[in-house]
């Protein structure tokens, strides 16, 4: 195992120490000056290949990065070299924003769990594909997934106009585009999971894809990425609506506003989305219910509280066709990743 893997446990103890966003920024750093060092380079560890066609793409492996540990795509090659098949970054927004007031993510240790209510803090549009254009990542290979979101500002009735104009922006510089509409850190976001709103962002989409292909010869597959916390009769909405419009994939879930599994914990109280095991049998409850729905045609990514090799299978066991990690990465750190590549 590479010694960057051996050497996390010990560096936990001195990042939990820290403000919980401090050490977030700091590993980011430090993972980044790691990997543009050639000497410490060789410290990460060699590609694992257990390839997987997802969305018409093959995958080096279905083991991926979840959206929101990189919101402006600025360490896609040093995140990757940790040895992720696929890499999804963003939430982006046409227009840079602060998000919410800091303090604004919280660590839950006893539930290896996190509650953040960041709420799409970015640099924007421009710098955000500035910084994809400046990576290795896709021209050796490898899947990029960009997520797209809108502005706090931007009231709900034009949220379409956002989605459009980021996918206008990330097209040509994707392999996927992940529309994000689960995220419970943005006001009223999540009314666009409901059944007119979904149908008209869906319709936009759609067809601004088709112009988007005509225009540069190539169709970038889409997926949705959902909450949670959905009823069993809104899944199905959901799941007609991707089917309807033509949608590759389908990214379940996101962070839970659930809290019985930490109820009485520090922390658990705080506004946001709680993430990690908590999350686990929720993710697993939606991802049954879509594959119920969709068949083998649409793709589902699994992401939502995986600590272990076993969550991972069990999401490929409930119709997952990859999984994403984020939550366990922090508590866990990289092994995490080489555990699950091996158990699924």
């Amino acid at each position: 195992m590479s010694l960057l893997f051996n050497a996390y446990p010990l560096a936990r103890a001195a990042l939990f120490s820290l403000d919980a966003e401090t050490a977030h920024e700091l590993t980011l750093r430090r993972l980044q000056q790691a990997y543009d060092c050639r000497h410490t380079r060789r410290l990460f560890p060699a590609p694992q290949s257990r390839h997987r066609e997802l969305m018409g793409l093959t995958l080096r492996n279905p083991v991926g990065l979840a959206a929101g540990l990189d919101k402006n795509g600025a360490h896609i090659d040093a995140l990757a070299a940790l040895g992720f098949g696929f890499v999804e970054v963003g939430t982006v927004t046409p227009r840079p924003q602060d998000g919410n007031p800091r303090p604004r993510l919280f660590r839950l240790p006893r539930a290896q769990a996190l509650i953040n209510r960041f709420g799409f803090n970015n640099l924007g549009l421009d710098a955000f594909i500035a910084n994809v254009r400046r990576s290795r990542f896709r021209q050796e290979g490898g899947i990029l997934g960009l997520n797209i979101g809108k502005n706090a500002a931007t009231p709900i009735e034009h949220a379409v106009d956002d989605y459009l104009k980021c996918l206008d922006g990330v097209y040509t510089h994707a392999d996927y585009v992940t529309v994000n509409i689960s995220s419970p850190n943005t006001q009223n976001l999540r009314a666009l999971q409901a059944g007119d709103e979904l149908t008209a962002l869906l319709q936009a989409l759609k067809t601004r894809r088709e112009a988007l292909a005509d225009q540069h010869g190539k169709r970038v597959p889409m997926a949705v990425k959902i909450a949670p916390d959905l009823s069993t009769e809104q899944v199905d909405v959901i799941a007609g609506l991707l089917r309807q419009y033509d949608m590759d994939g389908v990214i379940a879930t996101n962070t839970t506003l659930d809290r019985g599994a930490v109820q009485g914990l520090p922390h658990a109280d705080e506004a946001g989305g709680l993430s990690g095991p908590p999350v686990h049998e929720h993710s697993l409850k939606v991802i049954r219910r879509l594959r119920e729905r969709l068949g083998p045609a649409t793709a589902i990514i699994g992401v939502g509280g995986i600590a272990s090799g076993t969550q991972a299978r069990e999401k490929i066991e409930a119709g997952a066709d990859a999984i994403q990690l984020y939550t366990g990465l922090i508590y866990r750190g990289p092994a995490l990743i080489t555990e699950c590549i091996r158990a699924v």
